[in-house]
């Protein structure tokens, strides 16, 4: 048997600070842990709404933005490019936008929440391409009966006025509508929510 007695005092002291070391540890390796999940700032600043000026925008005028990594169109349609709307039902594969995504407040024949104006998400429902913005109503050498709108140079696929898909193209829908609301006095729109 020793003759040496237990500091038990000291053992307390010594198992207690190893504890609090051995804790501040473990928290000090788990706050990056889990701060790595947190999306980083460009993902989050990908997903905010994007405020558009639209009080100088001209009839026949296009705005481009970018919402989410996407392109988006803003246009202000002419009275005689909103008058060819119902015109282009014949031609057209989903002429009242059942299949295309859109909020319920573009679910109508201009596909916008105030007539004059549309917000699109300008990639074709084909394969992804960017299409142009074609607003002339004359002949194209894409399409001799052109009513305006919007040609996909990658694989020729036709929109009118409101996004909506031509037949016999091979984007199967209409272009999508984002989220998007008209502030109160008109000049400006944000994309991105439905409600400013």
């Amino acid at each position: 048997m020793s003759s040496e007695t237990v500091d038990t005092g000291r053992r307390r002291f010594l198992t207690a600070t190893t504890t609090v070391v051995g804790g501040a540890g473990v928290v000090a390796l788990a706050i990056p842990f889990i701060e790595s999940w947190q999306p980083s700032a460009r993902a989050q600043a990908a997903g905010v709404p994007v405020d558009v000026d639209v009080s100088q925008l001209q009839p026949g005028q296009k705005i481009e933005v970018a919402w989410r990594g996407q392109p988006v169109f803003v246009i202000r349609r002419t009275a005689a490019a909103m008058a060819q709307l119902s015109k282009n039902d014949p031609r057209l594969k989903d002429p009242n936008s059942d299949e295309s995504e859109q909020p319920d407040y573009a679910k109508n024949e201009s596909r916008s929440r105030r007539g004059e104006y549309l917000v699109i998400v300008a990639i074709c429902t084909h394969l992804g391409c960017v299409p142009l913005f074609v607003p002339e109503m004359k002949a194209q050498p894409f399409d001799s009966n052109w009513p305006g709108g919007f040609f996909c140079p990658c694989h020729k696929s036709r929109f009118d006025m409101a996004a909506r898909v031509f037949q016999n193209v091979p984007a199967p829908t209409n272009l999508r509508v984002p989220p998007h609301a008209f502030s109160a006095d008109g000049n400006s729109l944000t994309v991105g929510v439905d409600k400013v």
